[in-house]
């Protein structure tokens, strides 16, 4: 099971090939596949003890330089080696080193979540902030490097003291469940995730965990829903969809990721939008008729009445409200024919998602540009209910109990 957080990934209950393959990068089979070094290495990394890892590691990986799997253990074991320097420049050497290091696992092929992790770092290594309140981060960091030393009683003592400081601080709680579950006391864990989720329900790091200690726990349909509410808290977030497609490949079922095949571009230059396919255009299908359609709603946005719509906005932007309208009356166009033999399959299913009434979240979560991303938080806070069953009808499919 992969668990990302801030700075903070680690690994449980997982073989290394099923590991691997969760991480998207190949196994690299050692000359001596029960070499002892690696399999002590690797045992000491897995207990999340990172700093005694680091130099086994280290001294595996110059022995074999092409074994990715222990490249990237050593990399993560740099970062969080760092975490536990008291001296600020060390810390952001050790940062930069992993990050150099990911560089490295990148260009031999590695695609892994943890490397992105690794890359998303600063290129000098410097440090972000837990809280604008000093006394609050700089006990947050303490228990973070407790943390990474593997010394979870610590670490929760340490947590506990945050909390005092500062009773709702999200990081603290969330980091709290975390140890819990490193201690594999997952009921406990899930008290701490929930307690963050109620302190900002619209960040996706709690219900992410909750989902994965719930999974140990074999709730399967419970942690289904908090891995979907952690993408209805952070949709743009890749880490909420991974976990959610993690969840999907553990229980063997795919994802419904309804993709529509553009063939048209809305315009305001002339009366007519373009459509991509000329032969398709001509051919008087009903893909042709949709997509027609759906660019002469947009360009009429474009042209007047975004302007109606938003007097409040200073200029034009691909919004919600123009991309629902105009997938409605290519649903509208469609379901108008009668004929669903030839159609774009994604077509046929937008006509029933328009049925349903979710097309809304249909256009957020499938067809978000930057711009319709900026009406999520609003649209979230007034329809939270739609956007989960759209996910839970349409998107994740159900499991046998």
């Amino acid at each position: 099971m992969l668990q990302m957080k801030w700075g903070k990934t680690f690994f449980v209950g997982l073989s290394m090939a099923v590991l691997c393959s969760s991480l998207g990068i190949a196994q690299t089979e050692s000359k001596e596949p029960e070499d002892p070094a690696r399999k002590e290495a690797f045992r000491v990394y897995d207990a999340g003890r990172y700093v005694d890892a680091m130099p086994l590691l280290e001294n595996y990986v110059t022995q074999h330089p092409d074994d990715l799997v222990a490249k990237e253990h050593w990399a993560y074991s740099v970062l969080q080696y760092g975490s536990t320097l008291s001296d600020a420049g060390d810390r952001k050497k050790a940062r930069a080193l992993a990050r150099a290091l990911a560089i490295e696992l990148k260009k031999a092929g590695d695609q892994s979540d943890v490397l992105q992790v690794m890359l998303a770092l600063p290129e000098d290594g410097s440090e972000g902030s837990f809280s604008s309140r000093k006394d609050v981060d700089d006990a947050i960091k303490a228990a973070e490097s407790d943390f990474s030393r593997g010394d979870y009683e610590k670490a929760l003592a340490g947590y506990t003291k945050v909390l005092t400081l500062d009773p709702s601080n999200y990081e603290a709680m969330v980091f709290s469940g975390d140890v819990y579950f490193r201690k594999k006391q997952y009921d406990k864990a899930s008290e701490w995730f929930a307690r963050a989720a109620q302190v900002d329900p619209n960040r996706e790091a709690a219900y992410r965990y909750w989902g994965d200690a719930l999974t140990s726990l074999s709730k399967n349909a419970d942690a289904r829903a908090r891995f979907i509410d952690a993408v209805v808290a952070e949709p743009y977030s890749k880490d909420s969809w991974m976990a959610l497609r993690q969840w999907a490949d553990r229980n063997q079922v795919k994802l419904n990721l309804v993709v529509l095949k553009d063939k048209s571009t809305p315009t305001t230059q002339g009366k007519s939008p373009t459509v991509a396919d000329s032969k398709a255009k001509n051919s008087g299908d009903v893909d042709a008729a949709a997509w027609v359609a759906y660019s002469g709603v947009r360009s009429g946005w474009q042209k007047e009445k975004f302007k109606k719509e938003f007097p409040q906005e200073p200029a034009y932007r691909h919004s919600l409200r123009e991309e629902a309208e105009a997938l409605d009356t290519m649903a509208k166009t469609i379901a108008s024919d009668g004929k669903t033999k030839d159609v774009d399959p994604g077509l046929v299913a937008l006509v029933q998602i328009d049925d349903s009434g979710l097309l809304d979240p249909f256009v957020l979560y499938n067809r978000a540009d930057k711009d319709v991303a900026r009406d999520y938080p609003a649209y979230r806070e007034a329809h939270r209910d739609t956007l989960r069953r759209y996910l839970d009808e349409y998107v994740v499919p159900k499991t046998p109990k």
